[in-house]
This record gives C-alpha cells, sequence and structure tokens, in this order.
C-alpha cells in the first residue's frame, strides 16, 4: 500500500481487517463418514507419520472499506474459498488476527444448503423464518425476492427439479434481500444467465449504498474489472497484486502461461472444424418431452424437442435459466427417461454435471478418480492406467492427497473434467461444469475439447459464456421454456438469444 492510499484509507470506515491470518489444516485426517470408511478397509491407512500441515494462506493482510465491491481473483485453489469462510466466520484462524465489523450473508456457489425437496417459494420461506422475519413481514418480503428472482411458475416447484442457474438465482436473491451488512459472494453467480447477471450487479451496487459492502470471489474476470472497485489477486495463499480493477485485473491476464504456438494454430482454427463433421448420428431426440410433477400438477421441462448430432460437432446448449438445458442433458446421459419420445445415443457417454457431482467428499481427489472411474463403467486398469496423466492434466497434483470437502468449486471443477475427458469417451456432456474454471484451466479445457473432435469425438456444451461458445462450438441449439428457438450457427444462435434478452429487459 502506498502513503497516499495509507492516507486514504486513515478516513475511511474499516469493516474487514485481516492482519497476518493463516488457515492450516492436517493431511491424511481421519474419514468421518461411513462410506468413506468403508472405501477405505479396501486401502492401507495413510501413516500417522505421512501427515503434514498444510497452509492454504497464510500472512494475508486485507483490509476491506464501507462502500467497497472487493473482489477477489486467482487461479483455483489460491486460497479464495478459505478467505472468504474466514471472514463468513465459517473457519477462525491458526495465525493472526479477523476482524469483521457487521452481520455477513454468505452464499457459497448455487445455493448449497437448500432442501431440495421444497419449492423455491418454501425454501425462502424457511429461510426468512431463521432469519426471524417476523408473520406480517414474511408475504411482501417472499414476493420481493420471487419477483427479483425471475423464476416465475418454477418458484413453485421443488428445487431438486432446478437447473445450477436456476439455484443460483434463488440463492443470490435470498442472501440479497436480506439486507446484509456485509454480503460475500463465492463463485455464486457464474451459472447465472446474461438477463440475472446483469440485475445481480445493479443489486450489489444498491446493497453497497444501503449496507456496508460486497466481497466477490469470480473468476470471470471482466465482470469484476467492471463492477468491483478494488480487486485483489491470490496466488498460492499469498497476495499477489491489490488495487484497481483494471490494473490487477490486466497483471492476472498476464501470468497465464501461453499455449505453444503449434498447438494454437491448429487447435483454435475453428472453421476448420466444421468440415471434420461426418454424416454419421451419435445422439437423436425425436419429439423428446420430459414432464415433471409436483402435488398433482404437471409441467414440461422439454416439449418436442428434435435434434441431431454428428460425430464430429461440438454443439453449444444456450438459453435462460430453466429453458431446460440441465433436463435435456439429463437425457442424454440416460439419468432421466423422457415421458414421450425418444432419445437415442450411439456410444459410451461420459457426462460432467456441474461442479463435479458424484464426488464423496470425504474422499481425496485421488479415491474419487478411481470412484468416478467405476461409476463410468471404465475397466479398472485402464483408470490405474490414466491417473497421472488425469492428475497432471487437472494440475491438483499438490491438493490430489486432500479430502474433496475441501476443494474449492473450481478445484472440482477442474477434476471432474479431467476425469471425464482423460478417460476418452465416445460422447461428453458438459453442463456448466466450467463455470468457475479459472482462465488457464479454460484455456487448456478448449484445447482438450478441441483434441476430442480430432479423434472423432462429440461434445455437448451446456454454458453461460457466450464467448465460449462463439469461439469453440462448431453450432448452438437455443432452448427457451423446453423448445427449440434456433438451432445452427454458434454465432447467430448467440446473436438471437442476445437480442432476446434486451427484448425481455425493454419489456420490463
Amino acid at each position: 500500500m502506498t502513503a497516499t492510499e495509507r492516507s486514504r484509507s486513515e478516513n475511511r470506515d474499516l469493516i474487514i481487517s485481516l492482519k497476518n491470518v493463516g488457515i492450516s489444516y492436517q493431511t491424511g485426517q481421519k474419514s468421518d463418514d461411513f462410506r468413506s470408511y468403508v472405501y477405505g478397509l479396501l486401502k492401507s491407512a495413510k501413516p500417522a507419520e505421512d501427515r503434514k500441515t498444510i497452509w492454504p494462506v497464510r500472512g494475508i493482510n486485507i483490509e476491506g472499506f464501507r462502500g467497497e465491491i472487493l473482489g477477489i481473483i486467482g487461479a483455483n485453489g489460491s486460497g479464495k474459498t478459505t478467505i472468504c469462510k474466514l471472514i463468513s466466520g465459517i473457519l477462525k484462524p491458526d495465525e493472526g488476527q479477523a476482524e469483521v465489523k457487521g452481520d455477513v450473508s454468505a452464499l457459497f456457489s448455487l445455493g448449497m444448503g437448500f432442501n431440495k425437496e421444497l419449492t423455491g417459494r418454501e425454501n425462502i420461506q424457511l429461510n426468512a423464518m431463521l432469519l426471524g422475519i417476523s408473520k406480517k413481514e414474511l408475504p411482501r418480503y417472499i414476493e420481493e425476492i420471487v419477483e427479483f428472482s425471475g423464476l416465475g411458475e418454477f418458484v413453485d416447484r421443488p428445487v431438486k427439479t432446478y437447473s445450477s442457474g436456476m439455484r443460483a438465482r434463488l440463492g443470490f436473491s435470498i442472501v440479497a434481500y436480506m439486507d446484509p451488512e456485509i454480503l460475500v459472494l463465492d463463485e455464486a453467480l457464474n451459472t447465472g444467465d446474461l438477463e440475472f447477471s446483469e440485475k445481480a450487479s445493479e443489486k450489489m451496487n444498491d446493497l453497497v449504498r444501503k449496507a456496508k459492502m460486497v466481497v466477490l470471489v469470480t473468476h470471470n474476470i471482466d465482470y469484476a474489472e467492471r463492477h468491483c472497485t478494488r480487486l485483489i489477486w491470490l496466488d498460492k495463499g499469498k497476495i499477489r497484486a491489490e488495487g484497481d480493477p483494471s490494473e490487477v485485473a490486466e497483471l492476472y491476464r498476464q501470468s497465464i502461461p501461453p499455449q505453444p504456438d503449434v498447438k494454437k494454430a491448429k487447435k483454435l482454427d475453428i472453421d476448420a472444424v466444421d468440415s471434420r463433421a461426418t454424416d454419421r448420428v451419435v445422439i437423436e431426440a425425436r419429439d423428446l418431452t420430459v414432464t415433471y410433477r409436483y402435488k398433482g400438477k404437471a409441467f414440461n421441462a422439454l416439449n418436442g424437442v428434435n435434434f441431431r448430432i454428428h460425430e464430429g460437432e461440438v454443439v453449444g446448449i444456450i438459453g435462460h435459466n430453466g429453458a431446460g438445458k440441465s433436463t435435456l442433458c439429463k437425457t442424454m446421459t440416460r439419468i432421466l427417461q423422457p415421458d414421450k419420445g425418444e432419445m437415442q445415443v450411439f456410444g459410451e457417454t461420459s457426462a460432467l454435471l456441474s461442479y463435479g457431482i458424484g464426488f464423496n467428499p470425504q474422499l481425496t481427489g485421488l479415491d474419487n478418480i478411481m470412484l468416478n472411474g467405476m461409476m463410468l463403467g471404465i475397466p479398472k486398469d485402464k483408470v490405474r492406467d490414466r491417473i497421472d496423466q488425469i492428475v497432471e492434466f487437472s494440475g491438483l497434483r499438490k491438493s490430489i492427497d486432500r479430502p474433496i470437502k475441501q476443494y474449492s468449486a473450481g478445484m472440482k471443477a477442474r477434476l471432474g473434467f479431467s476425469v471425464a475427458a482423460l478417460l476418452e469417451p465416445d460422447i461428453l456432456i458438459i453442463d456448466e461444469a466450467l463455470s468457475t474454471g479459472d482462465m488457464e484451466f479454460n484455456r487448456k479445457a478448449s484445447l482438450k475439447i478441441q483434441d476430442m473432435i480430432d479423434r472423432a469425438k462429440a461434445v455437448v456444451i451446456v454454458t453461460h459464456n457466450m464467448k465460449f461458445v462463439e469461439k469453440v462450438c462448431t453450432r448452438a441449439i437455443w432452448l427457451k421454456k423446453g423448445e427449440i428457438q434456433f438451432d445452427g450457427d454458434s454465432r447467430e444462435a448467440v446473436r438471437r438469444y442476445k437480442a432476446d434478452v434486451k427484448k425481455i429487459k425493454q419489456v420490463k
């Protein structure tokens, strides 16, 4: 901090003060659930003498002031989530001092903590009651959240039927309308669609005016640069840079290693990829309809969907939250069976459905590689042969012996993608799984996806990252309210989708 900045800070209201803080944990700690215990019986336990003390963050000094939107950026595993948990009071420092002046409301990726059997409205009510909202104020409180979330009729459907983006909408809307003094958002908006992301940023500015400050963790560097008043770049548990958002963002971008020139020239030639598509159909949907039922009522998540995906294509699935994108992925992976019509998949399918779903949080990353490989029906010997490649590609070698419960959302995304991609399925389906991947890993993942096309694999990607769709996808399908609005050139699909978002905003 410069002398000028120090002078300014002395005249501002200090809200968050972290002084030389450090958080530690012991490797090889005992698993604390029955499944992990049983799984552990199949392996030799790690000797006590092999246990080490690890410091995810150490020697951290952060000051946060009233009126700030303080952004925290950095690679997966850099300590961002640990800092958020420290500010929120979930963790206590093992070293140093942490002081936070005010009540903290925190949202850790995708509204974790919802009761999935209850509807969105019932979850709002439950949270309101826990916060002590009076019966008199309850109806107004609920309706304001419902209106802001934009979930419409979905708010009266069970949360278990929600996509990751819909859970993000609901989670943010609840915490934002709690009128928090300090709002902490850790990767909580990454799967919000275009319309909701803009609403959320406006709401954050409003919260800062009424409350004290907002702490935002994100891998969307452009978003952080536009909306944060100050940025902190964390790297391997240390602060690398702090200050003006544009300057810090540029320093972070420059730190990302460039790809080898030869590979880059070959793999980023998106136009050339189109010619690799063959006439062989690998996925076909015919009049596909999926109906959810709740308390005697029925609604169609997908309604009469028809398309074909050919070998060699990379197809992006785009649309608003609740459009039916995640439901479509689940029919392709046979998690859901259609109520009408037919979904045919010709080939072995490996799916990555947001944030490494299916991981056992008590097991280590290494154990979860074996577990997920076996769940995908991959022979044990093949999984063992690929373990080193998977770990290397994920970039998580230093964390691979830690329990998954200690991983950030981005680290889970890295590992999940690496398992699914390096076991080389015929068809790879990715549903918002790269939303929390850092810049370097997303670049690697893009190249890997295109490498799979070279091997005549089909890839289906659900994402709200329109730049990714335009750059990587050879084709895009735009869904709205369970029906296909456009199927064709990815840039044209994105253009029409953005125009629809703009139209909706004008109507409102």
